[in-house]
This record gives structure tokens, C-alpha cells and sequence, in this order.
């Protein structure tokens, strides 16, 4: 128990060093807050754990804190595109058509008529405009890494958006994605210009971030931050800590629930890798179909089976 506490304690020291505690407390209260450009919009009560609609979002929360305003109309908004993405993250798990029935059941279970048709009409509206955009990220004109060609491909992205939004949709719904592409293409566009020396070009790169509001500033950094968290509870594994120590140090930075919420990612983390395993070295050796088959039913679900051949590529 005295060893267990000793690592805690070197984990939360190395937290600490890297600020952790206080942003990634903010970063956690933010993620489901409204940023609703309609003043007479209120948003609707937090949603409850979501349904095991696909494994992989299996003990996660819904994105999207979902807004009307006056007489039941919907707000477009970020949120709204954060509820669609949620869901349509499980494409390849479920069908296209699974994903968006499931979404209109959400739609329907959270607002009430006008707003919840006017959600699904918009939902319409933003597959096929994610339809429209993956046509248009295979031209070959619009391809490149240079300031030029990202120009290209985010004006032609803009003027796409267009077909299926209205401006005030598109303020609401891409606005905040629109600035943080703005700011890191200008930030490109120093790193990549030859007539600037390293001095000018961290000069200009500070001015940049003195633009961005403490806000964003603290989103940009919330991501590593995380990163920090798990590279700590790396090291306390690789010292030998148990299951316990790596939970009060996660607990410390986030809160109990969060820490619970991790250590069952772990554990289901490990038994992937633990049926997988089996799996594979049963592959290596056992050369019939039928014995083969029996075992992927046996260990993996309908939808984990979905998953083997990116593992059983290059094997015999």
C-alpha cells in the first residue's frame, strides 16, 4: 500500500507540473456547453448516458446539448453538428441508414414538433452535404499541402456549404470550425514563408496566439493536457502500479465517475487484446474453415467480426 501511495504521488506531482487539475476540470464542464448564437435560445437537459447504439460508443455520452427557441424552433447550431458527428462516428459499425434512423430517434426523443422535423430535414440537409464533400476531397485540383491548395480546398469547401445552408446557418453550425481554420492556416502560411527568419516567424506565430480568446487558447491545449494524464499513468504501469493507484490518480484529475469511466475502457481494452490473441494464434495454426469460423463466433460479436480482417492482413 505504501508503494501504491508513493507512485499516486509521483503522478499527481507530474499532473500538477503540467497544470492538469484546473483545465481539464474546465475542458470537462465546457464539452456539453451551448454556444448557441440565437440570444432567446435554452438549452435542453443534459442527456443521460447513451444507448449501446455501437460498441465503440458504448459508456459514452451523447454530443450536443440540443436548443429551440420560442414556440419550439429548432437552433442550428454546433451542438446539433456535434450530435450528428456522435453518431455518425458509428458508420461501419451500423449502416448509413442504421446511423440516421438512430439519429432521428434522438431528434424525436429530445425536441418536440416543429422542432424535432426540423432537425430531421436538417439532418437531410447535412448527409448530403457530407456526401457532397467527400466527392469534392477527391479532386485532384484541390489537392496539395501548401497555403495555396488549402485555400482552395477550404473556399471550395465554403462555396459547397452554400448549396445546402444558409448563411446563418452556416455562421451558426461552422463558424467556430471555420476560425480554427483560419488561424492554423495563417499559421501555415508563416512557417512556410521563405522570406521570414526563425525570429520573425515566432514573432508573428506569438501574435497569433495573443489573438485567440482564453477560451480557445485553453481548447487548444486541453487535448495535450489529456495526453500528459495518460503518459503519467503510463509511467506509474511501467513502475509497477496496480489498478488502484492508476484509478486515485485519474480521480485526482478528473473526478471518480471519469476515473471509473477509464478503468472500464481499460479493462475492455484488455480483453480485445486478450481475444484477439487467442484468435490470431489459433489462425497461425488451425488451418480449417469451419473450426476457424466456430471460434470468431464464439469470441467476437457480429460487429467485433467486422473488425479482424484489418488484424489477419499479411498472415497466411
Amino acid at each position: 500500500m505504501r508503494r501504491s501511495q508513493t507512485m499516486v504521488k509521483e503522478a499527481l506531482a507530474l499532473l500538477a507540473a503540467a497544470a492538469l487539475l484546473g483545465s481539464l476540470l474546465w475542458w470537462a464542464s465546457q464539452r456539453g456547453a451551448s454556444d448557441s448564437l440565437e440570444p432567446a435560445a435554452a438549452p435542453a437537459a443534459k442527456p443521460a448516458p447513451a444507448p449501446a447504439f455501437a460498441r465503440s460508443l458504448e459508456g459514452t455520452r451523447t454530443d450536443g446539448a440540443l436548443a429551440v427557441a420560442a414556440d419550439d424552433v429548432l437552433v442550428a447550431d454546433e451542438e446539433l453538428v456535434e450530435l450528428f458527428d456522435y453518431y455518425l462516428a458509428a458508420v461501419g459499425e451500423k449502416t448509413p441508414e442504421q446511423v440516421r434512423a438512430q439519429i432521428e430517434r434522438e431528434l424525436e426523443r429530445r425536441l418536440r414538433p416543429p422542432a424535432s422535423g426540423a432537425a430531421k430535414a436538417l439532418l437531410g440537409r447535412y448527409l448530403d452535404y457530407k456526401r457532397a464533400l467527400a466527392a469534392l476531397e477527391q479532386r485532384k485540383d484541390l489537392a496539395g499541402a501548401d497555403v495555396t491548395a488549402i485555400r482552395k480546398r477550404l473556399l471550395a469547401m465554403r462555396t459547397l456549404r452554400a448549396r445546402y445552408f444558409s448563411t446563418q446557418e452556416t455562421r451558426a453550425m461552422f463558424g467556430r470550425e471555420d476560425g480554427e481554420q483560419q488561424d492554423a492556416l495563417a499559421r501555415l502560411e508563416v512557417r512556410q514563408d521563405r522570406t521570414l527568419d526563425e525570429a520573425q516567424k515566432r514573432e508573428r506565430l506569438a501574435a497569433l496566439d495573443a489573438a485567440l480568446s482564453p477560451e480557445v487558447r485553453e481548447a487548444r491545449a486541453a487535448p495535450l493536457r489529456v495526453a500528459q494524464l495518460e503518459e503519467a499513468v503510463e509511467r506509474l504501469r511501467a513502475q509497477g502500479a496496480g489498478d488502484e493507484a492508476v484509478f486515485q490518480a485519474r480521480a485526482a484529475a478528473f473526478d471518480p465517475e471519469a476515473a471509473r469511466r477509464l478503468a472500464e475502457v481499460d479493462r475492455e481494452e484488455a480483453d480485445w487484446k486478450r481475444r484477439i490473441g487467442a484468435y490470431l494464434d489459433a489462425r497461425r495454426t488451425q488451418k480449417d474453415a469451419g473450426t476457424l469460423a466456430a471460434l470468431r463466433g464464439r469470441l467476437f460479436s457480429e460487429e467485433e467480426q467486422r473488425r479482424l480482417p484489418a488484424y489477419e492482413e499479411g498472415m497466411p
